[in-house]
Parts: C-alpha cells; sequence; structure tokens
C-alpha cells in the first residue's frame, strides 16, 4: 500500500488568512464573541492538521492537543460570564465529542484501522466545537467527497484501490461546509 504524497510548497498556510477573513465577513455579526473565537481557533487549528496530513499523512498530536486546551481554556470564563451559555455550549461539545468519536472508532476498527488514529483524534476533538449535529453534517460530507475523490483517482488510473490518501484534508472542508452553512 503506498500513500499519494504531495510536493511541499511554502505558499500553503496563506490559503488560511482567506478562509478566515471570508468566515469573519459572512459570520461576524450573527455570533457572540465566544462562539466566533470558538470557531476561528477551530478553522485555524484544524486547516494546520489539514496541510500537515496532505505534507506528512499524519495528524501531529500537538495540534490536536491545543484544540482540546483551546475550548475548555475559552468555554472556562463563559462559567463566570454566562454559566447557562457555558452550559449549553459545553453540553452540545461534549454531545459532539462523543458522537464523532464513537462514529470514527467505529469506523477505525471496522476498517482494521484502514482510517488514521489521528483522524479519530482530530475529528472527536473538533466534536468539541461543532457540537453533535456540526461533527455529522462535517463528517458526511467529508467523508463523501474523500470518496468521490478517491474514486475519481482510481477511475483516472492516478491511484489503486490499496493506495491511501489523507483524510484529514476533506474532513477540513466538511467542517467549512459546516461552519459556512450554519
Amino acid at each position: 500500500m503506498k500513500l499519494m504524497k504531495t510536493p511541499e510548497k511554502p505558499l500553503d498556510y496563506l490559503a488560511l488568512p482567506v478562509i478566515l477573513a471570508a468566515y469573519l465577513g459572512l459570520k461576524s455579526g450573527g455570533q457572540a464573541p465566544t462562539q466566533l473565537l470558538l470557531r476561528l481557533v477551530l478553522l485555524t487549528l484544524c486547516y494546520a492538521a489539514a496541510v500537515t496530513d496532505l505534507r506528512r499523512q499524519r495528524v501531529d498530536n500537538r495540534l490536536v492537543a491545543a484544540l482540546g486546551i483551546a475550548w475548555v481554556l475559552i468555554l472556562a470564563p463563559l462559567v463566570l460570564v454566562d454559566p447557562e451559555g457555558a452550559l449549553t455550549m459545553g453540553g452540545t461539545g461534549l454531545a459532539g465529542f462523543l458522537l464523532a468519536g464513537a462514529v470514527l472508532l467505529l469506523v477505525y476498527f471496522v476498517s482494521r484501522k484502514g482510517l488514521g488514529g489521528g483522524d479519530v483524534k482530530l475529528m472527536t476533538v473538533a466534536g468539541l466545537y461543532l457540537g453533535y449535529d456540526g461533527a455529522l453534517s462535517a463528517l458526511l460530507y467529508g467523508s463523501v467527497l474523500a470518496a468521490l475523490s478517491a474514486l475519481v483517482l482510481i477511475l483516472g488510473k492516478k491511484m489503486t484501490a490499496k493506495d491511501t490518501i489523507p483524510l484529514v484534508p476533506f474532513l477540513y472542508v466538511g467542517i467549512l461546509l459546516t461552519e459556512f452553512v450554519r
């Protein structure tokens, strides 16, 4: 089984400001500051994970840990200011965490580890930010896009059915679609 490799490009991270600016332009007026900050952290760290997965075919555990720690650090002060809102956001986030984790862990074991552990960890922690409904949407969008891309690559004889493609970039697009549609 071989991995699809792509060459290093120093301009990879320049797309991030464009994505964040578009998100801010479209969503900044309708969201509470805490929600907006959570979304910006999610989009930023998941973008870094997507680029890393695309280049190295692995997700750095430090990115996953930073994503989880940031969620706690952003939500903790909200408990003092708006306990009810913090409880709602925390409950929804934990439901997303459990749902995304359970679904991807099941796929991980059923596929006999055909899905990477980094994919499972990243999307599980992203579930904190997305909630249960957003986590399901992002998983669905990302999985369908990955499957369609793999099918096109196989039909175009660019890869075989035994080759692998990095999943996190597709999950990131799923997260973006979920966030822009909300």
